[in-house]
């Protein structure tokens, strides 16, 4: 008896020691988490100019439609004409400082959009905190204009009830937006898409830009669990024909999507045979 259970006792052994070799073989993937700044209110335009220099390459995607100048102005180069993001922000909206119309078109993107672009940018305070948008604004003045940035605006904090005005000092009243306009917690696969950005480079049911592969038929390439691992780590995999693409997709869905979110757009998509 106790040989056979000698036996048993080897081979659950033998199973587990190849489980865990093969468990730390496997690549580990992470969903990239914006990076967390600690900026106080003494922080040189200098530090938050690097900061948002990361934020911007990096975690926040932008770079995945401002990089290529098709679908988003490319905001580290010359546009029409008119210089870096630093040299024009000043002057796309009338009466509007470079540093409140670059925090509204991170904030509220669809209330201007340069002519010959389509609305397709979210809503950022979905993804970044409120030091992360400022960095990132920081960083963008950086490039041919003046940092106005300072970290009063990164601290300051709207008084609940403020009236919406006209911008006022330290970025009060762009805090105050902020305070309101936090991820919903709608489950809707449609709205979830088009909140985050998705339709910007997934072209369904006609709409969208052609950037990454279609959503139209994606149930018949791909299982739900494929789905799933492509919106967590878009990196992982590349599809076929879109290898120039590659690492343009934000790796933080996993982080701004609930698990019902999440698990909504995966059985959205992949219904679309």
């Amino acid at each position: 008896m106790w040989k056979t259970n000698l036996r048993v006792l080897a081979v659950v052994l033998v199973v587990v020691g190849f489980y865990t070799m093969v468990a730390h073989i496997i690549p580990q993937l992470e969903s990239e988490v914006p990076e967390a700044l600690a900026l106080g209110g003494n922080v040189t335009p200098e530090a938050l100019a690097g900061a948002g220099e990361r934020v911007y390459m990096g975690a926040g995607g932008c770079t995945a439609c401002h990089g290529l100048g098709t679908r988003a102005p490319n905001l580290l180069a010359d546009h029409a004409g008119a210089g870096l993001i630093g040299a024009r922000c000043g002057s796309r909206k009338a009466g509007m400082d470079c540093k409140t119309y670059l925090y509204e078109s991170m904030t509220e993107p669809n209330k201007f959009v340069v002519p010959g672009f389509e609305p397709i940018m979210p809503d950022m305070r979905r993804q970044l905190a409120d030091d992360q948008i400022w960095a990132v604004i920081a960083y963008m003045q950086s490039q041919g204009g003046e940092i106005t940035v300072t970290g009063a605006d990164v601290q300051a904090k709207a008084a609940p009830g403020d009236a919406a005005g006209a911008p006022g000092p330290a970025g009060a009243q762009a805090s105050q937006a902020a305070a309101g306009a936090r991820p919903t917690a709608t489950t809707d696969p449609v709205e979830l898409l088009t909140q985050n950005g998705c339709i910007g480079c997934h072209q369904m049911d006609g709409k969208g830009a052609p950037i990454g592969p279609t959503f139209d038929g994606i149930g018949k390439r791909l299982t739900a669990d494929q789905i799933r691992k492509g919106i967590l780590f878009p990196n992982a995999d590349t599809a076929k024909g879109f290898e120039t693409v590659a690492g343009i997709m934000p790796a933080t869905f996993g982080q701004t999507l609930t698990a019902a979110q999440l698990e909504s757009i995966v059985k959205f998509l992949s219904e679309r045979k």
